[in-house]
């Protein structure tokens, strides 16, 4: 925000123009319990050099990852971003407090949007894709109230590979919504699909899937599908946007409803938000789908132009019509995945998602190899997995803290029996010496 300088002048006039004689009258609806009579203790001015001075011994304080070997997952990801991604969305046009979803929006920021579709789409293989939701968790439990919507049914499968952050917003929004969660225990680190079998009945409305899972392992999506075909019940993949540059893309392996983290996709890593939720359906669910969604067309000239096609919020129809009361999408981490996807191209995601798969597998080859340190499964994953760990995994992790490395998460935060499980993701952003570093550092202990 920039810093507006007013003078004593300046202030009286603007409070005569207002119609009162003091600041303090404009803050009468506030409780006089609320209100402080003590004054603030303030040190004197300082000039601009001294106040230059003063912020950047106290900004040199923190703790940045770009300053540390970040080896963070479980959702949030330490992905190289181009300079000109931040350039770009810096822009004047882009760059704005206002969210831009009323028929006012301007031609540019509606092709962004368009492209972004688009793009989410193609990585898909699915036919439809929304402007974006607010992140991956609530577009997963969006997902599951359109599933609801569409099949009229009240219970959803989901299994406990999911990202037990997702599985907590989810849970929130189904219980307004009457939808009983049934889940699923994991089995050796991934989903057991036989216990999905046995839960499978008339009243399910979705099942939910997520690969590579919390724990980083790849799930077999192509077999759910299979089980879900003779039944009533959708299918709700949720991915990891730049995996899908090597594995196989959800459209092809028929699911209804396809949702993810887009945060990965050229935004960074913000403190945990604001993210990006991606969204795509069937064209057959287009009408069910929350969000809006922006066409392509021409206008009585014949010129190409862009619109908001579909826009089923409470706000635009009738409430009982409305597929969610989601009221923005999240045009400015939109537009940053938008610029990220059409820079990298299709060969330039393939290369990270190769980088990420043979920087993990490095990793975790090398440290199943030091004594105490063991694996918990051998099934496949893409960037992220598990390790047993010798000490408790969050003594391990202060410890690294001391050789500038964020050693990965304990999987006591979410599951208290797994102590000594430690979650490690790889980006393409580690460098060979990082990973050197991060073993010697394990091998020490």
């Amino acid at each position: 925000m920039s810093y507006i300088p007013n003078t004593k002048n300046d202030i009286n006039e603007m409070l005569k123009k207002i119609g009162v004689d003091s600041f303090e009258d404009l803050l009468e609806s506030i409780p006089k319990v609320l209100k402080s009579d003590q004054k603030l203790s303030l040190p004197e001015p300082l000039s601009e050099l001294e106040i230059e001075k003063e912020i950047s011994q106290i900004t040199s304080k923190n703790f940045s990852v770009d300053k540390i070997s970040n080896f963070l997952g479980g959702g949030a990801y330490d992905h190289f971003i181009p300079k000109v991604v931040d350039f770009l969305i810096s822009r004047s046009e882009f760059a704005t407090a206002y969210t831009p979803y009323q028929a006012e929006v301007s031609q540019g920021t509606l092709q962004a949007m368009y492209e972004f579709q688009s793009m989410v789409s193609e990585l898909t293989q699915m036919d439809v894709t929304n402007a974006s939701m607010y992140d991956g968790a609530t577009a997963m439990a969006e997902a599951a109230i359109m599933a609801k919507n569409i099949t009229c049914k009240n219970k959803i499968i989901i299994s406990e590979t999911v990202n037990p952050n997702y599985l907590k917003v989810l849970e929130t929004y189904c219980k307004p919504s009457e939808l009983e969660v049934v889940k699923i225990k994991t089995k050796n680190m991934v989903t057991d699909i036989d216990a999905i079998e046995k839960h499978l009945d008339n009243e399910v409305a979705a099942v939910i899937m997520q690969s590579p899972n919390f724990f980083g392992y790849i799930e077999n999506m192509e077999k759910i599908s299979n089980l879900l075909k003779d039944k009533k019940a959708l299918f709700i993949a949720s991915v990891d946007a730049i995996s899908l540059a090597l594995l196989k893309p959800p459209g092809s392996y028929n699911a209804d409803i396809v949702v993810g983290e887009g945060q990965m996709l050229g935004n960074h890593l913000n403190f945990g938000g604001p993210y990006l939720g991606l969204f795509s359906t069937k064209k057959k669910y287009i009408r069910k789908m929350p969000g809006r969604i922006i066409g392509a067309t021409k206008d009585s000239n014949g010129k190409d132009g862009f619109v908001l096609t579909l826009q089923t919020r409470e706000q635009h129809i009738r409430r009982e019509k409305a597929t969610s009361n989601i009221c923005s999408n999240e045009g400015l981490n939109a537009l940053a995945a938008t610029i990220y996807l059409a820079l990298m191209g299709k060969s330039g995601l393939e290369n990270v998602a190769n980088l990420c798969v043979q920087k993990s597998h490095y990793l975790y080859e090398n440290i199943i190899k030091i004594d105490g340190f063991s694996k918990v499964t051998d099934n496949p994953f893409f960037k992220e997995f598990v390790i047993k760990t010798p000490i408790p995994a969050k003594d391990l992790i202060e410890k690294a803290k001391n050789e500038n490395i964020f050693a990965g998460i304990s999987l006591d935060n979410f599951f208290p029996n797994k102590t000594h499980e430690l979650l490690i993701a790889v980006t393409e952003k580690r460098t060979h010496e990082e990973l050197d570093k991060y073993l010697e550092f394990l091998g020490n202990l």
